[in-house]
C-alpha cells in the first residue's frame, strides 16, 4: 500500500508544479476545476446521489457555477467567505460527533455544502495564484497540506498512542498530527526563512493551516463513515479517490486566502 501510494504520489506531484507553474492563469483555473470536479463527484456519492446521472448532474452545476464565477472575479471573496464558514460548521459537526449531526443526516444539506466548499477552495486556489508571486504561495500551501499528510502518516505509525478523533478516524492519532505540524513547519517555516520572510506569526498560520487541513480530512471522514465507505473513490491508487486526496486542501485553501485578503503585506503585495 505504501509502495503504491509513493508511486502515485511521484506521477501526480509534477503534473500539479507544472501546472501551477508553466499554465497561464485560465488554465490553471481550469485545471484546479478539473481537480476539483472530480472530487465533487465523488461527493455526490456522499451525499447520497448514488446513479451516475445524479452524480454527473452534480459535476455539471459545478463546472458551470465555477465558469460562471470566472467571469465575476468580484465574486471570489465573497465564495472564499463561504467555504470559510462551512469549514467552521464542518469542525463543530466534527467535535460533537456523533452526538448532533444535523447537516449530515440531509442528503441535500450535504450536496449543498459540497457545492460550498468546492466552489470556495477553487476560488481560493485562483485568487493566490494570481497575488504577486502566486504560483509560489500556492506551491506553499500544498506543501503545508502535503508535509502535514506525510509527517502525520509516519510519526502515526512510530509513535501513536491517543486517539485524535476516535468516534471519527480510529486511525488518527495526536502524535500523528504534531509528526504532521511539525514537518509543515520544518519543510514551509524553512521556506520562508530561506526567502527572507520567516516570522514567528508565520510559525503560527502554519500550525493554524495544519489544524484547518486535519478538520477537512476529519469532516470527510465524518461522512465516509455515515455512508459506510471506506474512500470516496478508487481513482487514485493508495490514496482512494480525489477527495481522499485533497480534503485538506479543499479546507486549508479558502482560509489561506482569507488571510492574504486580510493581510496582504503578509504575501508581499502591500
Amino acid at each position: 500500500m505504501l509502495k503504491t501510494r509513493i508511486l502515485t504520489a511521484l506521477v501526480l506531484a509534477p503534473i500539479v508544479v507544472a501546472a501551477i507553474y508553466l499554465l497561464p492563469a485560465w488554465a490553471v483555473a481550469l485545471f484546479i476545476a478539473a481537480a476539483a470536479g472530480l472530487a465533487m463527484y465523488e461527493w455526490a456519492g456522499l451525499a447520497h446521489l448514488l446513479n451516475t446521472p445524479a452524480r454527473l448532474g452534480y459535476l455539471v452545476v459545478f463546472v458551470l457555477a465555477a465558469g460562471a464565477a470566472w467571469f465575476v472575479p468580484s465574486a471570489w471573496w465573497l465564495l472564499v467567505l463561504l467555504a470559510c464558514f462551512a469549514w467552521l460548521v464542518a469542525g463543530v459537526i466534527v467535535l460533537v460527533h456523533p452526538r448532533a449531526n444535523v447537516l449530515i443526516n440531509y442528503p441535500l444539506a450535504v450536496a449543498v455544502f459540497g457545492l460550498v466548499i468546492g466552489l470556495g477552495a477553487w476560488a481560493a486556489l485562483v485568487s493566490i495564484h494570481q497575488l504577486q508571486h502566486g504560483p509560489h504561495w500556492v506551491m506553499w500551501l500544498l506543501l503545508i497540506c502535503w508535509a502535514a499528510d506525510i509527517g502525520a502518516y509516519f510519526s502515526g505509525k512510530a509513535f501513536g498512542r491517543r486517539k485524535l478523533a476516535p468516534s471519527v478516524s480510529p486511525g488518527k492519532t495526536w502524535e500523528g498530527a504534531v509528526g504532521g505540524a511539525l514537518l509543515a513547519v520544518a519543510v514551509c517555516g524553512g521556506l520562508l526563512a530561506y526567502a527572507g520572510l520567516l516570522k514567528p506569526v508565520w510559525i503560527g498560520l502554519i500550525v493554524a493551516l495544519v489544524a484547518v487541513s486535519i478538520i477537512g480530512d476529519l469532516f470527510e471522514s465524518v461522512l465516509k463513515r455515515h455512508s459506510q465507505v471506506k474512500d470516496s473513490g478508487s481513482l487514485l491508487p493508495g490514496h482512494g479517490g480525489m477527495l481522499d486526496r485533497i480534503d485538506s486542501i479543499l479546507a486549508a485553501a479558502p482560509v489561506f486566502a482569507l488571510i492574504c485578503g486580510l493581510l496582504p503585506a503578509m504575501v508581499g503585495q502591500a
